[in-house]
Order: C-alpha cells, then sequence, then structure tokens
C-alpha cells in the first residue's frame, strides 16, 4: 500500500515536472507579431540654406551643444538656465512622467513571475434543517496559492517591450522639454535686452527732439521761424514718447514671462535684470553639422521613433491574444473544524496541476483589436515621418533667418549712420536758414526708425543662433550633469537608468 502511494505521488510529479519543462521550452518560442526595424528616411547630405562667414558645416562639439547658452557669453543668461532647470513646474512634470513610465515598466515585467497569494478565514456556520436537525459549526482554514501564466506565444515580452519603448521615448520627451525650456529662456532674455535697448534709443531721441523743439519756439519767439515749426517739433516729440510706453508693456510682460518659466512669482527678476545691459553678441563662428546628425540629437525625433516601436510591439501583445494561454497552479493549506492541532498533518490540503484556456469565440474582439494596433502602428509612423521632416524645416529656417537677419543689420547699420549725419546737416542747414524745418522733421524721423530696427536686429540676430541651436537638439546632455530636481546628486545614475 505505502509503495502504492509513493508510486503514485512519484509519477504525478513526474508529470508535473514534464509540464513545467515543456511550457519552459515553449516559452523561449519568438513572439508572435512584427519584429520592429527602425524605418529608414532619406536625409540630404548637407543644408539647403545658404552659408555664410561663420556658419560652418563641421560637426558641432558636444561640449558646446550641451552649454550652448555658455557661449554668448553672458553670465546673467547662464544664471537663469540653471533657476530655470532647478525650479520651472514643465520640466518637474516630465520627470514625473519618467518616473511614471517606469513604474509602468516594472509593471509589465512582473507578468514574468508567478503570483502567491496568502489567506486564512474564520467562520462560522448553521446548515439547514431540510436533511435533519440543524447543527452548528466552526471552520478555520489558511494557505497560499500560487499561479502562473506561461509567456509561450510572448504576450508578456511584447507588453515589456512596449514599456521599455514607452520609457525611452518618456526620456526623450523630459529631454525635448529642457530643449525647449533653456531656449525660452535665453529667447526671453534677449526680448529684454533688445526691448530695453528700444526704450534707451526712444528716450534718447526724445531727449534731442526736446532741445529741438525748445529750439524752435525760441525761434518762434524771435520771429524767425513759424508756428508750423513749432507744432511739427512738438507732433515729433510726443510721438516720441507715446512709444516708450508701449516698449515698457513689452518689457515687463518679457520679465515676468523670465519669472515663470524660472518657477517663480512675476516680478522676481525685476531686481537683476533692473540694470541695463548690452544685447549679447554671437561667436564669430557657428558649427551646424549635417542634416543626419541633428535627426540623431534632437529629442523629439526620438520620441517618435520609440512611440512607434512601443506600438509596433503592442500589435504583438494584441496577437497573442489569439492562441491558448498556459497556466501552472499550486495551493497549500490547512482546513480545520477546530484551532486545535490545526496545524496537524490530518488537516493539511493541497492541489498542483498545470491549466489551459482558450478563447474560442469572442465575436472578433481580439482580430479588431489587432487591427486597431495596427492601424494606431500607422499613425506613429506617419508620426515619425511628420516629425522629421518638421526638424530639418525649422532648421533650414533657423539657418536661413540667422544669415538673412545679419544682411539686414550690417545694412541698417549704415542706414543709422546715413541718418545720423542727414540729420546733423539738416539741423545745422536749418539753423542757417537754408532747409524748411520739414527736412529736419524728416531727418530726425529716419534716424529713430533706423536706431530703433537696429535695436530689433541685433536682437534677431541673437535670437535667430538661439533657434539654431534648439533645432540642433542642443541643451538636453547638460541634464547628464545635472540631477533631477530634488534628488540627491548620489541617485543621478538610478534615474538616468
Amino acid at each position: 500500500m505505502m509503495a502504492a502511494m509513493v508510486k503514485k505521488t512519484y509519477l504525478r510529479g513526474c508529470s508535473v515536472f514534464t509540464a513545467i519543462s515543456l511550457s519552459l521550452m515553449l516559452s523561449g518560442c519568438p513572439a508572435v507579431g512584427p519584429d520592429y526595424v527602425k524605418p529608414e528616411i532619406a536625409v540630404p547630405e548637407e543644408w539647403h540654406s545658404p552659408k555664410m562667414e561663420g556658419l560652418i558645416a563641421e560637426p558641432v562639439p558636444p561640449e558646446v551643444l550641451a552649454r550652448w547658452w555658455t557661449a554668448l557669453n553672458d553670465p546673467m543668461l547662464s544664471n537663469l538656465v540653471m533657476r530655470a532647470i532647478a525650479g520651472n513646474l514643465d520640466l518637474q512634470t516630465a520627470q514625473a512622467r519618467v518616473r511614471e513610465a517606469r513604474a509602468r515598466r516594472g509593471i509589465s515585467r512582473a507578468g514574468y513571475f508567478p503570483v502567491l497569494d496568502a489567506d486564512a478565514s474564520a467562520s462560522k456556520n448553521r446548515s439547514s434543517e431540510v436533511n435533519g436537525a440543524a447543527t452548528e459549526y466552526k471552520l478555520y482554514s489558511a494557505g497560499f496559492d500560487a499561479g502562473w501564466e506561461l509567456d509561450i506565444f510572448g504576450g508578456v515580452r511584447r507588453s515589456v517591450e512596449a514599456a521599455e519603448a514607452d520609457l525611452s521615448a518618456s526620456r526623450e520627451a523630459l529631454n525635448q522639454a529642457l530643449v525647449t525650456l533653456l531656449a525660452e529662456v535665453a529667447l526671453n532674455y534677449i526680448d529684454v535686452r533688445a526691448l530695453q535697448a528700444r526704450i534707451a534709443v526712444a528716450q534718447e531721441n526724445a531727449d534731442a527732439q526736446k532741445e529741438t523743439y525748445e529750439l524752435t519756439r525760441s525761434r518762434f519767439e524771435a520771429g524767425l521761424t513759424d508756428e508750423l515749426a513749432v507744432q511739427g517739433a512738438r507732433y515729433s516729440l510726443a510721438g516720441t514718447l507715446a512709444q516708450i510706453p508701449r516698449l515698457k508693456t513689452a518689457l515687463e510682460g518679457a520679465k515676468n514671462r523670465l519669472a515663470v518659466l524660472l518657477g517663480e512669482l512675476p516680478g522676481a527678476v525685476h531686481t537683476d535684470l533692473s540694470k541695463r545691459e548690452p544685447i549679447p553678441v554671437p561667436p564669430l563662428s557657428v558649427a551646424i553639422g549635417v542634416p543626419a546628425e541633428t535627426l540623431r540629437q534632437r529629442p523629439d525625433v526620438r520620441k517618435a521613433e520609440r512611440a512607434l516601436a512601443a506600438q509596433t510591439a503592442r500589435i504583438g501583445a494584441a496577437e497573442a491574444d489569439l492562441y491558448p494561454r498556459f497556466r501552472l497552479f499550486g495551493a497549500l493549506g490547512y482546513e480545520s473544524l477546530t484551532t486545535e492541532d490545526f496545524f496537524s498533518s490530518g488537516n493539511l490540503t493541497w492541489g498542483f496541476g498545470p491549466s489551459i484556456s482558450w478563447r474560442l469565440f469572442d465575436g472578433g474582439a481580439v482580430r479588431r483589436n489587432i487591427e486597431v494596433q495596427t492601424a494606431r502602428q500607422e499613425q506613429y509612423l506617419k508620426q515619425y515621418q511628420a516629425t522629421v521632416l518638421a526638424a530639418l524645416e525649422e532648421a533650414e529656417n533657423a539657418l536661413t533667418a540667422y544669415v538673412s537677419e545679419q544682411e539686414r543689420r550690417d545694412n541698417l547699420i549704415i542706414a543709422r549712420e546715413a541718418a545720423d549725419k542727414a540729420f546733423t546737416l539738416a539741423r545745422d542747414q536749418y539753423q542757417a536758414g537754408l532747409v524748411p524745418f520739414s527736412d529736419v522733421l524728416i531727418a530726425q524721423r529716419a534716424l529713430l526708425s533706423y536706431e530703433d530696427q537696429l535695436a530689433q536686429s541685433e536682437g534677431e540676430v541673437t535670437t535667430n543662433l538661439i533657434r539654431i541651436y534648439k533645432s540642433l537638439g542642443g541643451g538636453w546632455r547638460f541634464q547628464i550633469d545635472t540631477p533631477p530636481l530634488n534628488q540627491p546628486a548620489g541617485k543621478e545614475a538610478a534615474t538616468q537608468e
């Protein structure tokens, strides 16, 4: 009798071992669904935009692109950049999304492992009188249940693959948020300096026009000119003064925008930026690389590619539902009507074995889901292609604008110098009685216009350089050297895993 029980137990163990071994071998089979292959997109070998002295098609040194704002040699700009990295709320949101994606990856990976549950209960029960006298009894139970679904057709593997790609995409979204933030801080800072320059130009011209007005009024009172000249000088002065409040309003807005980008209250940077400083000047030469290098560098392009990879994996996860599911289960516990000798061998209960389930009919829901995931993959592919085209467009436009604005600035310098000489000549000739006062007004308005345009153009040149660095994907590698917000430096490696 004992020998028969041992033999029966041995045979049952062998069958379970065989089932486990067979399942493990089957789980090594290739996962269903398409394997991801990065799409190839034709990229031009060089930029189409016209080149000029100072733009060189050489690879951009990584250290330069990582800290591109230092090329402007402006300590205040560098200070604002560091404050923005430490306090910007959009950047903190992007970092939280990375942590969320990392946790979701962990949830997907949990599908590789068995699930173990523990349970215990105590109940008091009463039976019906249908079969005689009613009886009351207590039931105590405790035990463990384990289950393990074997990933034979790769549904879990595809889910993990999708989660890994989602995590990579969220990291690239964080990098893109950093690229955008640094560019926005620099652009608004240049706006502040350009507006300060324009206000100074307007104020200097207003002071000069006030002197002209006083002079004209004195000449009128002396009978040397008519009232038309006085009124012309007056409206010219008032028109210039009327421009200053509008420029000051724009300056306040740029400062407040900077404060918000830094994660601070509006007005927080007013003291730091109260003193007028010159507009930062671009370096003499700027390396711009080639289009293919830019696409590899840009986080938005890499994010779109990783999103496509994740969606491709989800097709396989959906196709796995077409196939049967294999599961191993086991239970071990104790059950007794009393608490005395609860853990005795006689109260032991157990059970184990394999199981299989296969959905035979669902109204076509699984196949429709596969079609849904496939259609989404096509959408992500088109989005990736569109992102590549938009990246190239942004870079080409930034290069063209940088070249064109420098040409415009150079011509404005010439125009400003000529307008200054014309105003001086007109004023001197008017005082000598050789020309009417209208010539003075025309020359003065032209001088103010060209000086204001020149201040704007100098800001635009630097602004377009910032847009070039942004279009090249500059700035995000700086994050490698900077621990995430509210995290000690020692945890940096874990965050960048």
